[in-house]
């Protein structure tokens, strides 16, 4: 026989998780910075937003603190809110925050969750093969950018995938000006993260590790020679 935390458990229905007015609008402003829609350094206006997405100021303002306090957002006194600008040393602290993450979620997926994370990066990673066949740096970054949540997401831990959310879109700000950042052979940065992919389903942590922070350096010293040349 059941017992009653059993009985509350078995069949029961349970109240549908649903995101709050603010949370759809917070996740709509964040794709917006991500994909350059609304740039480094642009002013929000509050009234055309509000009109633009069909809500009340309310849950728009909820939205907008929400991304003040992951540092997307600027709040100027007697001036208004404004698109965070990406800085050398900004860019410099988001790939040591990102190497952070994302090599606890590599410790997690090798320990704990190979065989998942090895047939979900491999599928991420094949539509990095598909962009530089052709030849779509676009495609190529947003190919990139799953890759690296599909890589968070696979650690199966929520708090990580939440710091890695503010942290991938900061990435993609840092690299919306600067596509060009990507080597001349492409094939090179897929051939990198197949390294990743290889090195996870052989188990061998600290390969997994080294080729983690080798792909991050990379990447960094590319973001901090772009910015030097401007």
């Amino acid at each position: 026989m059941l017992g009653v935390d059993e009985q509350n458990q078995a069949g029961e229905l349970e109240p549908v998780q649903r995101k709050s007015t603010a949370a759809i609008v917070a996740d709509q402003l964040r794709s917006a910075i991500m994909h350059g829609s609304l740039a480094p350094g642009s002013q929000l206006g509050e009234a055309d937003l509000a009109a633009q997405l069909g809500v009340s100021r309310g849950p728009l303002r909820e939205a907008m603190q929400r991304l003040v306090q992951e540092g997307l957002l600027q709040s100027e006194p007697h001036r208004g809110l404004f698109v965070t600008t990406m800085e050398p040393e900004d860019v410099h602290d988001v790939y040591v925050a990102r190497l952070a993450v994302e090599r606890s979620a590599c410790e997690q997926i090798v320990r704990y969750h190979r065989v998942d994370a090895v047939a979900e990066l491999t599928a991420a990673h094949a539509k990095m093969v598909a962009a530089v066949a052709k030849d779509d740096k676009e495609q190529l970054t947003e190919a990139d950018q799953e890759f690296h949540e599909t890589l968070v997401a696979a650690s199966r831990s929520p708090r990580l995938q939440r710091m890695a959310q503010t942290l991938l879109v900061e990435k993609r700000m840092c690299l919306g000006s600067l596509v060009q950042t990507y080597p001349a052979d492409t094939q090179a940065l897929v051939d990198e993260h197949k390294g990743l992919v290889d090195a996870i389903e052989a188990g061998d942590e600290q390969l997994v590790l080294s080729r983690l922070e080798a792909h991050m350096n990379d990447a960094l010293q590319r973001l901090t020679a772009s910015f030097d040349e401007e």
